[in-house]
Parts: structure tokens; C-alpha cells; sequence
């Protein structure tokens, strides 16, 4: 990670959303990951839910966070795999003027081949960013959350980061 010292943080509200038909607030272990994270690298933690595998439920979720003016990005865990429960690709794909940005889960996949070898193929790990929101959604297990957030998260969500990073592009994610 390159952090120009000279450069001032700026935190961001993050909300995490696990995707789950048996995950409850008691055993959301990768939930709890990430919220560790988020507010360790100096971020708030702006919301956090669970919600079952469908994705009209989880789009419903997703729009009313990225309406949210309160929240600037959502990280989610679950839901990424190729089951048939597993629909959160899906219901990205369902959200209104979201623009994929491919290269993170081609990076993500690439990270965790260093972990869990060819086993990585079977992620639909994907990012969108919707009007003005980043949304990034992770595999469900607590190394992947691992993988995505010390891998990538943490290094472009820290305005600090060089050469570039998601956080100064935020004020001009709405322009047409």
C-alpha cells in the first residue's frame, strides 16, 4: 500500500449487508469481520443488516442504502456463489444506473487463488457503483471477507492511497 502520509484521511460511512437464509446477529461471523475492519481502518460503520437470499429483497435493501445520503459505500458478504440461493450478483444487476467495475472481482479472484487455489473460480465476487454508491459484494466465508477487505478494501477506500483510489473519485461518481 502506498500511503502519502502528507495527505489527510478522509472516513467514510460504509454500511455492510450480509446475505444469508440461516445467518442471524449472534453468529455473523464475517459480518463482524468486516465491521471490525471498517471501523478499525477509521471509517464509520453506517448500517448493518442481514437479509435473506432473494434478490428482490436485497435490491429493496441496496436502493433504499444507496438513497441514503448517509452512506458512501455498502460491502456485502454471502450470496456470490453458484447455487442456486445464491443471487447477489443478481440483485446488483437489478439496481438502477449501477456500472460494473470488473477489475475488482478479476483482482479479488486472484487474491484468494493465493489462498484457496483453483476453488477461487466458483466466486461471483462483483462492484457496482450506483448513483454516487459504491457497492461491493463479497463471498460469504470469513477468508474471503478477509481477502477482499485487507487485499483491496482497505487500500482504495483510504483517500491517502496512491496512485489513486475510490475515495477521491466519490464527489464526481454522479456526473453525465
Amino acid at each position: 500500500m502506498a500511503i502519502d502520509e502528507s495527505k489527510t484521511f478522509t472516513p467514510i460511512n460504509i454500511a455492510v449487508l450480509t446475505v444469508s437464509d440461516t445467518r442471524t446477529a449472534a453468529d455473523d461471523t464475517s459480518g463482524n469481520i468486516l465491521a471490525e475492519r471498517i471501523v478499525s481502518a477509521g471509517h464509520t460503520l453506517a448500517a448493518r443488516e442481514i437479509v435473506k437470499d432473494d434478490a428482490s429483497l436485497l435490491a429493496t435493501q441496496l436502493d433504499a442504502w444507496i438513497d441514503d445520503p448517509q452512506i458512501d459505500a455498502i460491502v456485502s458478504t454471502g450470496g456470490t456463489g453458484l447455487t442456486g440461493r445464491d443471487v447477489t450478483p443478481e440483485a446488483l444487476s437489478r439496481i438502477e444506473d449501477g456500472r460494473d467495475i470488473p477489475g475488482f472481482g478479476e483482482l479479488f479472484r486472484w487474491l484468494s487463488f493465493k489462498t484457496i487455489g483453483t476453488s477461487t473460480v466458483q466466486s461471483r465476487a462483483c462492484a457496482i457503483v450506483a448513483r454516487g454508491t459504491y457497492i461491493f459484494a463479497l463471498p460469504g466465508s470469513n477468508g474471503a471477507v478477509k481477502d477482499g477487505w485487507d487485499g483491496i478494501l482497505v487500500e482504495q477506500l483510504d483517500s491517502r492511497n496512491r496512485p489513486c483510489n475510490f475515495v477521491e473519485l466519490m464527489p464526481r461518481l454522479k456526473e453525465k
